[in-house]
């Protein structure tokens, strides 16, 4: 794995997740260890979930390159350690914030599953070894890093199985998102799970994710007449002299109604005016929304008007928005209507104009259904709220939990049997079919030895009661990598897969 040396990115994520971003029982505890003279017991925790998403078969991992930058840093000011000496109890010996100080992930080992991939509950996603005091102090960091962003990431691969792979998807949830660190967060991890654009300005800025964009029903509403249009000539692309825009679009627009039997009075010059104004500021980025007022009896209308006007000039509109009402039905009445327009008036053009559907959409309500299912011609699925919140769900429930102490491993009973957990240190295998397609993961304890493609193996299946299975693996991946020792990440961890193939 690429982690990034922009020391922008590093001091934005200690400022997200400073070594104070924990729980206070986190230090309670590390003082008792360090009373103990414990802290540097060697311990090892395991970070995973324990069901699936969504109510699905399968999660993506997400957020460990936040890990790596939180480890990489991690370390406690003055500050920091002056304000833990005010909440905890006066008991604490003084020498223990001294301790506090000089603190730091140099004796940390994590080994993970790389970013992005398809993981399953019960399965060890993260393995964190080192000094007690220290891992333990990382619990609660590490799982609200890894928390959110694999939910929503996942949710994000939901909405893309929904969607199918050709249409893109662009993510537009910034404003419901919960604050501007969840804003931010959803941005990065919608675009690991599948979507291919984001409406977030800054999450472009710093991870490099397409943004797009153009208007909003509140610019088009903004206006009332052509006389608010400023300024009213465009020069063509390859021209010199401006033209009268104003006059070329009633031209356009009374053709179009013309052909098309529109009412020029139910026609709202103030949209018409809020789409030619747009158009001379971008007039090859021109989609705008189309359904402020009627999409049939005025926003379509205007659009081919002011895109003949476009085409006219040299220039190639983009497309347009729906917002509102059945976007199935819309979206094939709008096509229909682009596709006459080309034909009548010789514009090839409007033969690859896009229509942008967006209107509160949920990854399991019928829409995505019918985009699969249902006749349209919707090229781009824009997704906000219930992408971002993860309405159906909105956390994944991963847990902290030790399994190894002085090389001892340790187990939670529990009173509720699904709390239970697997002691001692693990080794996760993916196993491959002979056609490519993996099959199972393997958990089996470290010390074991590991599975061989081509040779039999009995297992059995987790959290069922069921007997043991045999299987024959034409491949095994080792699914877990060294990412981080020594306080530093480790060079040359690209997310590629150590596999050992059949012969």
């Amino acid at each position: 794995m690429h982690v990034s040396r922009d020391p922008g990115m590093e001091r934005s994520l200690r400022e997200r997740a400073p070594p104070l971003l924990t729980d206070l029982y986190q230090f309670t505890m590390a003082y008792a260890y360090w009373r103990a003279g414990r802290h540097q017991e060697p311990a090892v925790f395991e970070l995973f979930f324990r069901d699936d998403p969504f109510g699905g078969a399968f999660s993506l991992f997400a957020g460990l390159h936040d890990c790596l930058l939180f480890l990489r840093s991690f370390r406690f000011t003055d500050e920091d350690v002056e304000f833990l000496r005010s909440v905890l109890p006066p008991v604490t010996d003084p020498a223990f914030f001294q301790f506090l100080r000089g603190l730091d992930c140099s004796g940390v080992t994590l080994r993970s599953i790389p970013e992005g991939t398809v993981v399953f509950a019960r399965v060890p996603l993260m393995e964190v070894a080192g000094p007690l005091a220290v891992v333990q102090l990382l619990e609660t960091s590490l799982l609200c890093l890894v928390n959110y962003a694999s939910l929503v990431c996942s949710n994000a691969a939901r909405f893309r199985l929904a969607a199918g792979p050709k249409r893109k998807l662009l993510e537009m949830g910034l404003r419901r998102a919960q604050g501007p660190d969840g804003g931010l967060t959803a941005s990065r991890y919608t675009h690991v799970g599948g979507f291919d654009l984001t409406s977030n300005v800054q999450a472009g800025f710093l991870f490099g994710i397409p943004v797009a964009g153009t208007m909003a029903h509140s610019y088009v509403t903004s206006f009332t007449s052509l006389a608010e249009v400023r300024p009213q000539t465009l020069v063509a692309l390859n021209g010199a002299d401006p033209v009268d825009i104003i006059s070329l679009t009633k031209d356009w627009l009374s053709r179009v109604c013309e052909f098309l039997g529109g009412e020029p009075g139910k026609i709202c010059e103030g949209e018409l005016a809020a789409f030619l104004s747009y158009a001379i500021a971008y007039p090859q980025n021109f989609l705008p929304v189309i359904d402020s007022y009627s999409v049939g009896c005025s926003g379509l209308l205007n659009f081919c008007a002011v895109a003949l006007v476009l085409c006219e000039l040299d220039y190639r509109p983009v497309g347009v928005r729906l917002d509102s009402g059945d976007l199935c039905r819309q979206s094939l009445d709008v096509r229909r209507v682009f596709r006459l327009c080309g034909e009548h008036f010789s514009v090839s053009a409007f033969d690859s104009l896009i229509i942008v559907g967006t209107n509160n959409i949920t990854e399991s309500c019928v829409l995505l259904l019918l985009l699969l299912f249902q006749e349209n011609e919707i090229d781009v699925v824009g997704v906000g709220t219930h992408l971002v919140t993860c309405t159906r769900q909105p956390s994944l429930g991963c847990v902290y939990k030790l399994v190894e102490v002085r090389g001892i491993p340790r187990m939670k009973i529990s009173e509720d049997p699904e709390k239970s957990t697997v002691p001692g240190r693990k080794a996760v295998y993916r196993l491959v079919d002979a056609e490519g397609r993996p099959f199972l993961d393997l958990v089996c304890l470290a010390v074991e030895s590991p599975p061989e493609a081509g040779v039999s193996l009995s297992c059995y299946p987790l959290m069922c009661d069921s007997s043991l299975v045999s299987v024959t693996p034409a491949q095994v991946t080792c699914l877990r990598q060294e990412v981080f020792t020594k306080g530093q990440v480790r060079t040359g961890c690209d997310c590629a897969q150590i596999t050992v193939a059949v012969s």
